[in-house]
């Protein structure tokens, strides 16, 4: 699970509404140029990011695992087609009365951009791994006035603590129906008995968490840290306009 770790890289000692900018533009110029040497390009700055967070390629796949198998299947969805009685493009076979053809071409499409998902994801983790809790929320509403904005921070600074714990929540409940022969189990049970103490536990926080926020007075405009840009952000503004330009040509 990707979260903050204190450090004193690049990324660490920029401003979170700096690197929320850089994030934007990035996705934006990622998604105007989905060519395979845009995709090249886009790749090398991505693994910038990566050196200047100091993050590691594999710990942000292992962050994303749970999404990596919905890019992988969509160029393989797409490549595959099934036709009753019909010819279908690419090479064909047939098995059982059923064609089923395969067509090389038809990924290429979803698999561009499956990888520049994945480059988004990349820079995301820079993110994630070097911007505390609370300054995320601080930068969110300061970026979105009203209560809009604070409703949103709070939501943010809720899941980016909430979220962790959950997960670890369900990977203790399976550890202990392991200890307890639950292999043996048929899948459908071991599904059903993960999910039900894993709601358990999620409501059984909830109820906790609010009661948590409501001793300790839970109001809309708490005292956030104090946000300043910094020479280093000049650099990385420097950066995201760059990629702002790069999105509109």
């Amino acid at each position: 699970m990707l979260t903050y770790r204190p450090g004193k890289s690049l990324a660490h000692r920029l401003d979170p509404r700096t690197k929320l900018f850089v994030q934007a533009a990035f996705a934006a110029a990622a998604f105007a140029h989905t060519t395979p040497r845009g995709l090249a390009v886009f790749t090398l700055v991505a693994g910038g990011f990566l050196v200047a967070g100091r993050v590691s390629p594999i710990d942000a796949l292992r962050g994303y695992l749970p999404a990596l198998p919905f890019l992988l299947a969509a160029p393989l969805v797409e490549a595959v087609s099934v036709g009753l009685g019909r010819s279908v493009p690419g090479f064909a076979a047939r098995v059982a009365g059923v064609t089923v053809g395969l067509d090389p071409a038809a990924a290429v499409g979803p698999l561009l951009a499956g990888y520049r998902v994945l480059l988004i994801l990349f820079v995301s983790a820079v993110y994630l791994r070097t911007t505390p809790v609370r300054d995320s929320r601080a930068a969110i509403q300061r970026l979105v006035p009203g209560r809009v904005g604070r409703l949103l921070g709070v939501g943010v600074a809720l899941v980016f603590r909430f979220f962790p714990l959950l997960r670890a929540d369900l990977r203790r409940v399976r550890e202990a129906s392991h200890a307890r022969l639950g292999t043996e189990r048929p899948l459908r049970d071991r599904m059903r008995l993960v999910a039900a103490a894993g709601l358990r536990r999620a409501f059984g926080r909830a109820d906790r968490l609010a009661i948590a926020l409501r001793a300790r007075c839970f109001a809309w405009n708490p005292t956030l840290p104090t946000l300043r840009f910094g020479r280093t952000d000049a650099g990385g503004v420097l950066v995201a306009v760059g990629l702002a330009v790069a999105a509109l040509i």
